[in-house]
C-alpha cells in the first residue's frame, strides 16, 4: 500500500511538474493555475512555474526518503522522517486553499490534485 501511495504521488507531481513548466513557456493554461487570474501567466508567475518544478522535485526527494526510512521486518523506527508529515499539512492546506480559488477549473482539477497527493503521504506518514 505505501509503495503504491509513493507511485501515485510520484506520477502526480511529475504531471504537476510538467504543467508548471508548459506554464513557464507561456502555455494559456493560467486558468487552472495561482488563482486562475490570467489566461497565459506574467513574468512573475512563470518564474515561480519554473521554480515550482524545483520545489516538486524535493517533494519527490522527502517522500522517497520517507518511503525508504519504513523496516519491511515490522520493527518500530523511532526516528521517522518528519518530512512526510509536513507535506501531508501541505497538501491539506493546498486542499483548502484551492477549494476557495475564485477560478473554478483551478478549484475542480487541482482540489483533487491536492487531496490524493494529501491522502498519499498521509498513508505515507502512518506506515
Amino acid at each position: 500500500m505505501v509503495e503504491a501511495a509513493a507511485v501515485v504521488a510520484y506520477v502526480l507531481l511529475g504531471a504537476l511538474a510538467v504543467f508548471q513548466i508548459a506554464l513557464a513557456a507561456g502555455a494559456p493554461l493560467g486558468h487552472l493555475a495561482w488563482g486562475g487570474k490570467y489566461r497565459v501567466l506574467p513574468r512573475g508567475l512563470r518564474i515561480a512555474s519554473a521554480v515550482s518544478v524545483l520545489v516538486y522535485a524535493l517533494f519527490a526527494w522527502i517522500i522517497s526518503g520517507a518511503v525508504s526510512s519504513l523496516d519491511r521486518f515490522g520493527d518500530y523506527i523511532p526516528d521517522k522522517p518528519p518530512g512526510i508529515w509536513v507535506l501531508t499539512a501541505y497538501f491539506g492546506l493546498g486542499v483548502v486553499v484551492n477549494l476557495v480559488s475564485r477560478s473554478r477549473p483551478e478549484r475542480l482539477v487541482m482540489t483533487p490534485v491536492a487531496a490524493v497527493l494529501c491522502a498519499c503521504c498521509l498513508i505515507i506518514a502512518l506506515a
